[in-house]
């Protein structure tokens, strides 16, 4: 092979290195992590856009998981991740303890928020679970409408608010 053909070939996969390589960083840890959660927050609004068909459900405490006429609050969660492929415990209390903690000042779409609220509340124990559903609101049931939207930064569940963990 002549010197010049050698640096011609030299050249190529020299180039074809960088770029593969370039490729490959541009697909790395970062890149992976970009894509993770841009996968989790679309998973995250079909949760919320599939909960959101249930408006006005009843509520009824103890509901069935079997059922979707009515829902309590933890059912309506447990069933709504379910379709998703996030397998919730039943209780709003078992679901307060899967997933990440989230402080309520990094609140995504999807994130579980829980209250302590109820004749059974004592202040610190979990007794309600919802989704975050952006803009300070979130989706759960409790007596009447059923299924609806409120606002987490004022009224009734600003002041009941406990925690928040991620589960997607």
């Amino acid at each position: 092979m002549n010197k010049h053909t050698w640096v011609k070939k030299a050249i190529i996969v020299s180039l074809s290195a960088s770029v593969g390589f370039g490729t490959l960083l541009a697909a790395g840890p970062v890149g992976q992590a970009e894509a993770a959660v841009s996968s989790s927050y679309s998973t995250a609004k079909k949760v919320v856009n599939y909960g959101k068909q249930f408006m006005g459900t009843p509520y009824q405490f103890g509901a069935s998981t079997s059922t979707t006429r009515v829902f309590d609050c933890s059912s309506l969660m447990k069933h709504i991740f379910k379709k998703y492929g996030v397998y919730l415990p039943r209780t709003s209390a078992a679901q307060s303890k899967v997933g990440t903690y989230v402080s309520k000042s990094n609140l995504r779409t999807g994130d579980l928020v829980f209250f302590s609220s109820g004749s059974r509340s004592t202040g610190k124990n979990v007794t309600h679970v919802g989704v975050y559903i952006g803009s300070g609101k979130f989706l759960h049931t409790y007596g009447k409408p059923g299924v609806m939207v409120s606002s987490l930064t004022s009224g009734h569940w600003s002041k009941t608010y406990v925690k928040a963990r991620r589960v997607l």
